[in-house]
């Protein structure tokens, strides 16, 4: 048996050498994904797992080599007893590689290991040998490779294993064979046991630390990408409840806001046909009809270009156009709605502004100015519209007599926030022109934003980028 314990060493300090080896070439990265293929990758196996893969391993190299050497050299037992423990090992690493069944592989070759330890206390002088400092590394490794729930009871088991063999030999010291035959060999087994136990452990110890950081990365990885995932689904939450809040202004404005106007309508087109009313009566019916046709035209314009923007998404297609002549006929229209309140309405554009635009935005953010200008300001008062160039902008300018904008209402004036009222004449509008006006103006790289004092009027600003002077005006 004194062979056994002569094979037990070799395999060890093997080990050393093969253990020392594979972190060499588990670092190389040509041969990196070799390895993990042999130990198995993060996503598939526990750290546990992995680490018990990579002893298998090593244990498997080291017991192929000793099988025929052992044999080679006359020494058949223990070549025998190399190729049981292979045997063992590769079952245990092919159940929990292959098959995934790692805590069953982990308990059969825990329990192989102290069994050989065992052993090897007995035919290698007992307490007066290295055996103990092999039960020491025998848990350490296993602590490291054990599942969670299984540290308890591999210390215990080896306190105990430890304890029962030296109480055994202590009353029973005749089992125990001494096989060193000087204090030099005796000197030299356990030294280099010591060896094999330190350098093991610090081998152990340094991939559980390497693979620690690695895991607490991809740990840091998932955290982080859980919590984007979960601003990013915050944020959604937020846009649909956005929407739905849009959807139901929406059906708010088309159930109230327009009924009325269509409503006021309908009764004035039944007073026309249905009654017989005097020529001055009836031409002031005739105006009311107009003027409440051409707002509920309005609110129809703004609700459906809202709408397509929410819903379509609106896409900004600037040419170059001369101010004057873009803005002449919705100038004009909105002049003549002045007339019918005796608003003085003046409107001052140099000729030779040219700037950059999309026609229809810029059309509709100025008919809106232009028209909430009209329904706020009273009778007998005055709008005026400006443009003047400056630098690398024009600068429109919409000012009005009117009754101004309250200042608790002013911050919410450009969001759907923003409350529809009654104009001067009982106008009615669907609050959403100033949100279309600003929404319109961004798309097209401007800028809009306003001075009011309440009952002292309100002045609109419109900032619009000037074209180049060597671009053609189309």
């Amino acid at each position: 048996m004194l062979f056994f314990v002569v094979w037990f060493w070799k395999i060890f300090l093997f080990l050393t050498i093969i253990l020392s080896l594979s972190v060499l070439f588990e670092l190389h990265e040509a041969r990196k994904n070799a390895w993990q293929r042999l130990i198995g990758s993060h996503s598939q196996f526990s750290l546990e797992a992995r680490i018990f893969h990579s002893i298998s391993v090593i244990a498997l190299i080291a017991l192929a080599y000793n099988i025929p050497f052992n044999y080679a050299i006359g020494l058949p037992t223990i070549a025998a007893y190399s190729f049981v423990t292979l045997v063992i090992f590769a079952f245990t690493y092919y159940n929990s590689r292959v098959r995934g069944k790692t805590n069953s592989s982990i308990i059969i070759c825990g329990v192989t290991v102290y069994t050989l330890f065992a052993i090897n206390y007995y035919f290698n002088s007992g307490i007066n040998g290295p055996t103990f400092l092999l039960f020491s590394l025998a848990l350490n490794l296993m602590l490291a490779i054990a599942l969670r729930g299984q540290h308890v009871f591999w210390l215990v088991l080896n306190i105990f294993l430890v304890a029962g063999l030296h109480i055994a030999e202590y009353l029973h010291p005749e089992w125990i064979k001494d096989s060193y035959n000087s204090r030099f060999s005796r000197f030299i087994d356990s030294a280099s046991a010591y060896a094999v136990t330190a350098v093991l452990i610090f081998f152990s110890m340094r991939y559980i630390k390497r693979n620690y950081s690695i895991e607490r990365m991809s740990a840091e990885v998932k955290a982080n990408s859980i919590e984007e995932q979960n601003h990013k689904i915050v944020r959604q939450n937020q846009q649909l409840e956005y929407v739905n809040a849009e959807k139901n202004k929406l059906f708010s404005i088309v159930a109230h806001d327009l009924r009325a106007p269509l409503v006021s309508i309908q009764n004035y087109l039944e007073l026309l046909s249905e009654y017989g009313l005097e020529a001055e009566e009836r031409k002031r019916l005739e105006q009311n009809l107009l003027l409440t046709t051409k707002n509920t035209t309005n609110m129809m314009s703004n609700l459906l270009s809202w709408s397509r923007a929410q819903m379509e998404g609106v896409v900004s297609r600037p040419h170059v156009h001369e101010l004057s002549a873009l803005l002449r006929n919705t100038l004009q229209v909105e002049s003549n709605i002045a007339q019918g309140k005796n608003i003085d309405f003046s409107y001052d554009i140099q000729p030779d502004i040219s700037i950059v635009a999309d026609a229809d935005m810029l059309q509709l953010v100025v008919r809106n100015l232009v028209n909430n200008a009209i329904k706020f300001t009273k009778l007998g008062g005055r709008i005026s519209i400006e443009a003047t160039a400056s630098d690398k902008f024009c600068q429109i300018v919409v000012s009005d007599t009117g009754i101004g904008i309250p200042v608790e209402s002013q911050q919410d004036i450009f969001t759907l926030k923003a409350q529809s009222t009654f104009g001067t004449n009982n106008e009615k509008g669907v609050g959403l022109g100033l949100l279309l006006c600003k929404e319109f103006m961004d798309l097209q790289g401007g800028k809009i934003w306003f001075e009011s004092a309440r009952g002292k009027g309100t002045s609109f600003y419109l900032l619009i980028p000037l074209a180049n002077a060597s671009v053609l005006v189309q």
